[in-house]
């Protein structure tokens, strides 16, 4: 009896023992069959979440932001202690007790499926476990998929704190709303930092994980505080918060940006522009567009937003004034259907679909609005985003619109969408609603420091919302006459002075398309001149035959230094401005004219960090000798040496300051451009005057605009680029001026200066004075020669076919010498685009 018994319980254990091994050797190869190809759980530790990447302004204010993922990496030490309770009473209360998955929570949710036929099912997964589901699986549902997850849970759980699990969840999470992580849905949902959330507002956002599209706070309501006070009992019940704090979290409302009880922090943000989008691009290629979207980076950006405001105004005025004085209306080209005028809350909704700009402030703020009625003298209409009062009526009378040609009637329709401004007067008081329209016409302006090379201004278009082409970096336009000072530059260097005569006379040129007949834009020409004049009035044929002596070749070289031309093609016509190039350029190029012939860079960007504030790059290379230095001696202050290589000789780069301040003070922008302090710059206007320049700095600030429609065409009879541009240049440094003020050009030791008589080139006693008296900067052992005139090589006597084919319409002239000479008919703009004329 006691051998069966034995036998009996022998077999059991056998049995049991066979089976347990059974089990172990089955879990065993479970384990090594669904493990063996798992994703390394090592990858977490060096693992880099897709963040937000920003841009700041000078004074560290936000001013635009990029991310592929709104999501901003906060530490596990800055998460508060709340915010972390919230979400382990929500998503796992034995988070600091489990090592990597519970048990009993599956067990739990088991038999609760069970009892409830399927209707009550719930998940049983760890935050550990939601780590490895989000980071290295797929989001598959299948038991295959749960089996890995045990098994990477674990294996994390022994290589890493709960901390750091904790916060790889915490700032992985989605959220809702675009948002990633805790701490950006805190700035979604309450435009609060986490330091800053409430017991009941963390629980809110520890709600949202499991069904963040059900639990909206508005459209969702009664679900959303359900969730956040079922939350909110479990914080209590874990002893996270008191009983007082319970009830009244529990019991108060849920306040958010999205039931408008909070302000959206985007409002706070600028309007994208310009200038961040030209960040954007430029950093995207330079770190790759992964990371720039999704790296976190820290952007110090150069812009000076007083300044930006400027230039945008500036540019925008002169965009309108001119769009004005073509008297024709366009509108927007947006229409609405009838069977919605007739219902303010139907017009108001359709309007707010309507694509058409709506960050102009022009003037005042730009409104899209909708023509109501059309009457005999009054145009009735519907304004996005504004009340009607009787103080401020819904109206636009007919003399609004008299600058406009055609019919009142013609011009508009009951259903037209267009712009309104309100019109003010002196006093600040409401006139009358007025129309606006964008213009055809665009433009650019750029402003930069003449030393450093940080962009303070930019403005690629009238409008970013109608247009984000940005004109000053992208849009290839001829220079016209604004390049002609790199043609003096290069003479200059080659020997020849301000003083130095050329010869003003009518020249042809045979090339492939046929004879080129270049003329000055006055129409005349002028015999013997100095050369310093030949840059103020912007003399074409003076620069032509000064190319043709100094070469060509050597001009291009000099452009190509400068950044202009990436490879200038070496015709005659390139000296007047007939390749493109962008304002961006252009202006880095006079940039270095003012700085006395230094290479400068322009960036957009002083700064970029990554998201642990590691420095990625840094604009500014100079070195600080003294920086570390406590205390200085009075009077001294920190020594910085510059490592900026020289592009030009300080004083041909005085010389054609010199040259291009009398453009101002008495040449080709001297009517427009009228400032406190000296300022020395060029004019630039094409053939047809399908592109206006003006390009102009002081003694620190340099900054350029041009014009011109989009796809090229004649802007009008008397277009010039003093004329059009010379006024946005004003607009723009008399602010410039009075914030970063300016003083007199530096002015080379080593400059010899002698008087000349600025009409014939002659040297003049010293002391003499007189508006004929210009002090010329030489070099210093350099005599200047007398009585030298350069023609280039271009015949000048009366046997030149120009002068045979036109003798009929030959005509007298008085030179700015005095003498007579004999000249063909008007010119033309030309028959072959040259490019530059004034």
């Amino acid at each position: 009896m006691l051998r069966f018994i034995l036998s009996f319980f022998g077999g059991i254990f056998s049995l049991l023992f066979l089976g347990l091994l059974m089990a172990g050797i089955g879990l065993g190869g479970v384990l090594y069959l669904y493990g063996r190809d798992l994703p390394s759980y090592e990858t977490l530790a060096q693992y880099t979440p897709k963040t937000i990447s920003r841009i700041y302004s000078g004074e560290g204010q936000i001013i635009d932001e990029f991310a592929v993922e709104r999501r901003l990496f906060t530490p596990a030490e800055e998460i508060p202690d709340i915010v972390k309770q919230a979400f382990i009473s929500a998503e796992d209360k034995n988070f600091y007790e489990h090592q990597g998955y519970d048990a009993m929570g599956m067990v739990s949710a088991f038999v609760d499926a069970v009892q409830s036929r399927g209707e009550n099912l719930r998940g049983a997964s760890t935050i550990t476990q939601q780590v490895m589901k989000n980071f290295l699986l797929d989001g598959s549902v299948s038991v295959e998929r749960k089996l890995k997850e045990i098994i990477l849970a674990t294996r994390i759980e022994g290589t890493m704190s709960k901390e750091r699990i904790l916060e790889l969840y915490l700032n992985e999470i989605f959220l809702g709303q675009n948002s990633y992580g805790v701490t950006a849905a805190a700035l979604t949902y309450f435009n609060k930092s986490l330091s800053e959330l409430t017991p009941g507002e963390a629980a809110y956002l520890a709600s949202l994980p499991k069904s963040p599209s059900n639990r909206h706070p508005v459209r969702d309501r009664d679900t959303a505080i359900f969730w956040r006070n079922n939350t909110l009992r479990e914080m209590f019940e874990n002893g996270y918060i008191d009983a007082e704090t319970y009830e009244r979290e529990r019991n108060g409302p849920l306040l958010t940006v999205q039931g408008g009880d909070y302000a959206d922090f985007r409002e706070e943000l600028p309007d994208r522009d310009y200038f961040t989008d030209e960040i954007r691009r430029q950093l995207s290629q330079n770190f790759g567009e992964e990371e720039f979207f999704s790296g976190g980076l820290s952007i110090r950006a150069t812009i000076d937003p007083d300044l930006q405001k400027t230039a945008a105004h500036s540019l925008q005025q002169a965009l309108e004034q001119y769009d004005r004085e073509q008297q024709i209306w366009r509108g927007t080209g947006e229409t609405l259907p009838e069977n919605v005028l007739s219902e303010e809350t139907l017009w108001r909704a359709a309007l707010s679909e309507v694509n058409v700009p709506r960050n102009i402030d022009l003037g005042g703020q730009w409104y899209p609005a909708v023509i109501l009625d059309v009457a005999e003298n009054t145009l009735t209409i519907g304004i996005e985003g504004v009340e009607e009062t009787e103080a401020e009526p819904f109206v636009v009378p007919r003399e609004d619109i008299q600058w406009t040609v055609g019919d009142f009637f013609e011009n508009f329709d009951p259903g037209d969408v267009v712009h309104v401004r309100r019109l003010l007067n002196d006093e600040g008081n409401f006139v009358r609603w007025t129309l606006r329209q964008v213009p055809e016409v665009q433009g650019a302006f750029m402003a930069m420091d003449v030393n450093t090379g940080r962009v303070l201004s930019m403005q690629g278009g009238f409008s970013y919302e109608q247009s984000v082409f940005n004109r000053a970096t992208q849009a290839q336009r001829q220079p016209g006459s604004s390049f002609k000072p790199f043609v003096y530059a290069a003479a200059l260097d080659s020997g020849y002075s301000p003083a130095t005569i050329i010869v003003d006379a009518p020249i042809e040129i045979n090339t492939p398309q046929g004879t080129w007949r270049p003329r000055n834009a006055s129409n005349q020409f002028y015999g013997p001149t100095p050369m310093r004049t030949g840059i103020e009035q912007s003399r074409n044929l003076m620069t032509i035959r000064l190319a043709q002596e100094v070469g060509i070749d050597t001009i291009g070289r000099y452009a190509e230094r400068f950044g202009v031309y990436d490879d200038m093609t070496p015709v005659l016509a390139a000296s007047l401005g007939s390749n493109e190039t962008t304002l961006f350029k252009m202006v880095a190029a006079y940039a270095m004219f003012a700085n006395g012939g230094e290479r400068v860079e322009p960036t957009l960007v002083d700064r970029v960090q990554d998201r642990y504030g590691n420095t990625l790059y840094r604009h500014d290379q100079r070195d600080c000798l003294d920086c570390d230095e406590l205390a200085l001696p009075a009077g001294e202050a920190p020594r910085i040496i510059t490592n900026r290589s020289r592009v030009m000789n300080e004083i041909t780069a005085y010389q054609l300051t010199s040259m291009m301040r009398g453009v101002v003070d008495r040449g080709t922008a001297s009517r427009t451009v009228n400032l406190s302090v000296p300022i020395a710059g060029k004019t630039g206007t094409t053939n047809d005057a399908k592109d206006v320049w003006f390009i102009g700095f002081s003694s620190n600030i340099v900054a350029g605009c041009y014009i011109g429609f989009d796809t090229p065409e004649p802007l009008g009879r008397g277009a010039s680029g003093g004329g059009y541009c010379g006024p946005v240049f004003t607009r723009f440094m008399e602010e410039a001026i009075e914030k970063y003020g300016s003083g007199p050009f530096r002015v080379p030791q080593d400059c010899q200066f002698i008087n000349i008589d600025r009409f014939t080139g002659g040297r003049l006693p010293d002391g003499v004075g007189g508006d004929n008296v210009v002090r010329e900067c030489f070099r210093p052992g350099e005599e200047p020669l007398f009585g030298i005139m350069f023609d280039g090589g271009f015949a000048m006597g009366a046997d030149l076919p120009l002068f045979e084919e036109a003798d009929s319409q030959r005509r007298q002239v008085t030179t700015s010498t005095g003498e007579r000479v004999t000249v063909g008919d008007r010119a033309t703009f030309g028959e072959l685009s040259s490019g530059g004329l004034y």
